[in-house]
This record gives structure tokens, C-alpha cells and sequence, in this order.
């Protein structure tokens, strides 16, 4: 049986069907149609329908959003498991990961995460390393320093390095508003560690060989910024040149007032514009990102409000209905409901 018969097979017995799983699909193919073909096989072609908007449906658990352009794809399910995602294939990975530290989380009598944590493992960053394409950022929120963390903080960092992904920067991101008092300081301020695979992807314009490109071939480059003169040089048909790193320079802080904490939708929520500001650094339109992490699903939004397909984990359910909620509010998006995967 050929790839377009297994295809044709699927959408053929399925299309009046609201929802099936992988393992029905694999029994229409090999019992049903009575074919001798690979359970990969089936999975393939059935994917490959999927990435062209053949069928919608595949998994209770997992929903699509889409908007003209760029899709979300959410999953409730664990984002420490990246089985599912093929090696190579993610072009930046956004994530605040729920981490494990008893003292970070209280606030006076209070407790600032009411949900459930742990602490990255070499694993952790293997999957990440494997799953992003060369080049790529990994992008992580963690705690500002202290006397509880420092330790955790520092084998992240370490276990990123023995995993390939080499330390880009550090940028503080200043929430502003009223600050938390915990620990020996006030807490109004998070981290947000860069990394990248290997030799960072260039994104950022090298405006002086743009400018000797421009001037070779007689163009007027008075006044024009870089973006204007990428713009010329594309124009002209001219070759545009990049360096390796972030879109621009990265900030010396990032200042986004968080929400006051009777408006979040989740306690470690993060403003979408924190996020847009992340995603135009270290990604461009149309390209694959990932938060492992969603919570409130504000780094969903944030992709698509620039234009990106994001793939977006939650465990969960109630926090995935309550982001699911959030998308649909913040978005002008077309939702569609699926069946849980299988691996």
C-alpha cells in the first residue's frame, strides 16, 4: 500500500468520524483494508495529513488554534516528555519550567506556587538540546539568586553545558508593581537565561557589510537604519548579510508590569508582551516554538500575535481549560478539539 493509498484510506473512512485515535487508524489500515504495511507508516502518512490540513482530529487532550496565517498546538500532557517531537525540528524554545524550591515559593505566611514542581535532570536538557535545530535558543525563566537557589541555578547552567547548549546571556526581567518580600531582599525581579545550540543562528543584521554591499553597487544608503538598508539590498537583489546572535542587541533588563495578582490566571504568569519582546530576539515569522511549560498559555498568544506556530504543553487539565479560555479571548482564533495522542 503506498503512501497516498494509507492517506486517502484515512480521510476516506474517517470523514464523517468526530475524532479518532492513532490506534483506530492503524486498524482501518491493516485490518480493515487488509494491508501488510508498518505501524510507522501509518503514523507518517497520518501526520503528514495533519501538517496539511487534511485532518484535524487526532487526540483527546490536544487542541489546534489557527489563526490566517500560524497555528498553536497544545497538548495536556507532561512537557518533560519530547518523544513526540522529531529531533531538529523546534526553532526556539520559551519555557518557565515550575521549579522545585521551598523557600523561593513563600511570601510571609503565603505560598506563592499552588501547583506542582520539581527540578530539571540531565534528561531534561538532552530532550531540549535534541529536539531544537542547530543554532536555536533555548530561552529559561528562573528565580533571581539567593541564599535557597543558587545551587539549583547553578546546575541548570551546568547541565545545559555538559548537553551542548552553550550560555548566550542573562537579562533580568523588572516586573515593577509592588515586590514580593521574601528571603533578605525584596523580590521584583526574575532571570531569563539565554542559550543557544551550538554557534548561535544569525538574526542579527551586519549593518557594516551592508552598508560596503550597498556602496559597491552605487546605492544612496543616507539615512536609511539597518532595516532600510536590508530592505534596499533586497530591492536591488542584493545579498544581505547577518552575524550570529539575537535579532538585536539583547536589553541591559526587560520592564513589563506584571498583572496584580487577583488578575492572573496563574501565579506564575508572565506578561505576553515580556514574551513578544523574547520572540522577535531569537526567532523569525513562521518558524516552530515551544513552551514545555504553559500555564496561563501567554507565550501561546504572544507567538501568534507575531506571527510564529508555537506547540504548547500543559499537565494540567484545569490550568489547560483555563489557558484554552485565554487563547479564545485574547485571539481571533479557530479552535479545534482532538483525541489524546499516543507515542
Amino acid at each position: 500500500m503506498d503512501e497516498k493509498s494509507i492517506q486517502l484510506t484515512l480521510l476516506d473512512y474517517f470523514k464523517d468520524e468526530p475524532y479518532f485515535t492513532l490506534k483506530e487508524a492503524e486498524e482501518v489500515v491493516k485490518n480493515i483494508k487488509e494491508d501488510k504495511v508498518k505501524i510507522p507508516s501509518i503514523r507518517a502518512r497520518l501526520y503528514e495529513a495533519i501538517d496539511r490540513g487534511e485532518l484535524k482530529r487526532i487526540s483527546r487532550g490536544v487542541y489546534t488554534y489557527h489563526t490566517s496565517n500560524n497555528t498553536c498546538l497544545i497538548i495536556n500532557g507532561n512537557g518533560r516528555n519530547l518523544s513526540m517531537i522529531k529531533d531538529n525540528s523546534i526553532d526556539a524554545i520559551i519555557t518557565d519550567h515550575p521549579y522545585q524550591l521551598t523557600k523561593s515559593h513563600k511570601g510571609g505566611n503565603r505560598n506563592l506556587a499552588n501547583y506542582d514542581t520539581f527540578k530539571y535532570d540531565e534528561n531534561d536538557f538532552k530532550e531540549k538540546y535534541r529536539v531544537l535545530k542547530k543554532g536555536g535558543f533555548l530561552v529559561e525563566f528562573i528565580p533571581e539568586e539567593n541564599g535557597d537557589n543558587w545551587e539549583y541555578l547553578t546546575t541548570i547552567k551546568q547541565l545545559a553545558k555538559d548537553n551542548g547548549l552553550i550560555y548566550y546571556s542573562k537579562v533580568p526581567w523588572k516586573k515593577g508593581g509592588k515586590p514580593k518580600n521574601t528571603g533578605r531582599k525584596s523580590k521584583d525581579t526574575e532571570e531569563i537565561l539565554f542559550f543557544s545550540k551550538g554557534k548561535a543562528r544569525t538574526l542579527r543584521l551586519d549593518t557594516k557589510k551592508n552598508k560596503n554591499e550597498a556602496l559597491k553597487n552605487g546605492l544612496d544608503i543616507k539615512g536609511l537604519n539597518s532595516y532600510e538598508l536590508a530592505t534596499l539590498l533586497q530591492t536591488n537583489n542584493l545579498n544581505v548579510y547577518y552575524m550570529s546572535g539575537t535579532k538585536n542587541m539583547l536589553p541591559t533588563e526587560f520592564y513589563y508590569q506584571q498583572k496584580v495578582d487577583n488578575e492572573k490566571i496563574h501565579t506564575a504568569e508572565k506578561p505576553v508582551e515580556l514574551y513578544e519582546a523574547i520572540i522577535e530576539q531569537v526567532s523569525c515569522p513562521d518558524e516552530i516554538l515551544l513552551d514545555q511549560f504553559s500555564g496561563s498559555f501567554n507565550m501561546a498568544i504572544a507567538s501568534m500575535n507575531k506571527q510564529r506556530n508555537v506547540l504548547a504543553f500543559e499537565l494540567n487539565e484545569k490550568t489547560l481549560n483555563t489557558g484554552r479560555k485565554n487563547i479564545e479571548e485574547s485571539l481571533d482564533v479557530i479552535s479545534e478539539l482532538e483525541v489524546e495522542l499516543e507515542h
